[in-house]
């Protein structure tokens, strides 16, 4: 075990030089990252294999590492800046999510029709589809210090746009589920998925929030804040492990309502400080998350993509791009939200690689069904993902909210 922590070591600096090496050529350093993780990984060089991936100990570690960047949205969740977007947040959030379900089902119901495929899939393919993937864009924003009215409107709508993809996606599989074995998947499994990470870190946010409030000087900020992190992670690891069934509590909702929870209690000028003692953490958790999201992809898959691939990645892109666009229309958001907010959007391989697990699961009695999504859903990872990560610092940079030095650097 102590030679796979070593090779780990060795893959999250390899992936942090690299990082640096792409952005000399203006690119995020993420993509560096993202490409290490898939080339040092079980299905290439082999430098993390698969029994590390699987050990209990480095999936520990990569919770933790959820758990922690779900600080940086939480911080966001201020009771009073949100009001400032009240209703236009939600009903955006809705268009471009539910835009993007609508699309991608109705995509692939045509194509299958033709193909001979029953259609009911088509409806799996769109709840795959309208989820986001947080830790690509946040770290973008991280890294080039962006600000504007798009990542103004980004980081609290990952935290929603979560919440919506796993109402719609757990609905398509209880319904799947029962079509398929005729079986009584409950639909409790729906406010269990959101609620129970929320209760977790609320739980532990109150009380730290007022110990924050209370303590001073940055080593001691940073030290109750990483027991916080620490103390919300265990507690929804030993849900995970002991109490839940077939349900797996996301971490990242977990630090995002931990963080939210003390945002709320601290004054704003505290609130900076914890974040600032905090960032040197997060940007660790960034790194070690995206190179977790790379490892499990399959760079030869990209060989075998063909049209189910091609509709996937481009029905996706088309459902948040115009289902962003159109909801900030309507609640006549800035312009840059309105033209650049949907190419943010577009990373997803973490969420897309769970949810195909699940579903694959569900039809398991149906071999030929799942050589479809698994083939399907894996080939678009690595594609849409490498494409997404340049979409979406292209999507901050015309909006104008990365700084000049940064994008001349």
């Amino acid at each position: 075990m102590f030679l796979y922590l070593l090779r780990w070591a060795a893959v999250v600096l390899a992936a942090f030089i690299v990082g640096k090496m792409i952005t000399k050529i203006k690119l995020p350093a993420i993509l560096g990252w993202l490409i290490v993780g898939i080339f040092l990984g079980p299905h290439a060089l082999g430098l993390m294999p698969q029994e590390l991936l699987d050990a209990e100990g480095y999936k520990i570690t990569v919770s933790w590492m959820q758990c922690a960047f779900g600080v940086m949205l939480g911080t966001e969740l201020v009771w009073k800046k949100l009001r400032s977007f009240g209703k236009a947040l939600v009903v955006t959030t809705l268009t471009q999510s539910l835009g993007t379900f609508v699309v991608v089902s109705l995509a692939f119901s045509i194509v299958f029709l033709i193909a001979g495929v029953p259609v009911y899939l088509a409806f799996v393919f769109g709840g795959i589809a309208l989820a986001t993937a947080p830790a690509p864009a946040l770290s973008i924003v991280k890294e080039f210090h962006t600000k504007g009215p798009v990542t103004d409107t980004l980081l609290p709508m990952t935290v929603l746009d979560d919440v919506v993809g796993i109402v719609v996606f757990f609905a398509v599989n209880s319904l799947v589920a029962r079509r398929v074995s005729g079986g009584s998947a409950s639909f409790l499994v729906i406010p269990a998925m959101i609620f129970l990470p929320v209760i977790v870190g609320a739980a532990a946010g109150i009380p730290f929030g007022f110990l924050l409030k209370k303590v001073g000087g940055k080593a001691v900020t940073l030290a109750v804040t990483l027991a916080g992190v620490t103390v919300t992670m265990a507690a929804g690891w030993l849900l995970n492990t002991f109490a839940l069934k077939g349900v797996s509590l996301n971490y990242m909702l977990m630090g995002v309502s931990f963080a939210a929870a003390f945002a709320n209690v601290v004054p704003p000028e505290r609130l900076k400080e914890i974040t600032a003692a905090f960032s040197p953490v997060l940007a660790v958790a960034l790194l070690v998350a995206i190179v977790d999201l790379g490892a499990p992809l399959d760079f030869r898959l990209i060989l075998g993509a063909g049209l189910y691939t091609f509709v996937y990645i481009v029905s996706r892109a088309v459902g948040k791009y115009f289902g962003a666009m159109s909801g900030a229309a309507v609640m006549r958001m800035p312009e840059p939200v309105k033209r650049y907010l949907g190419l943010t959007l577009l990373p997803h391989s973490g969420v897309s690689l769970v949810f195909t697990g699940i579903i694959c699961s569900t039809l398991s009695t149906l071999p030929e069904l799942v050589g479809i999504v698994q083939g399907t859903i894996a080939a678009a990872a690595v594609i849409n993902e490498i494409i997404a990560v340049i979409a979406a610092k292209k999507g901050f940079e015309f909006a104008g909210e990365i700084p000049l030095k940064k994008t001349t650097e």
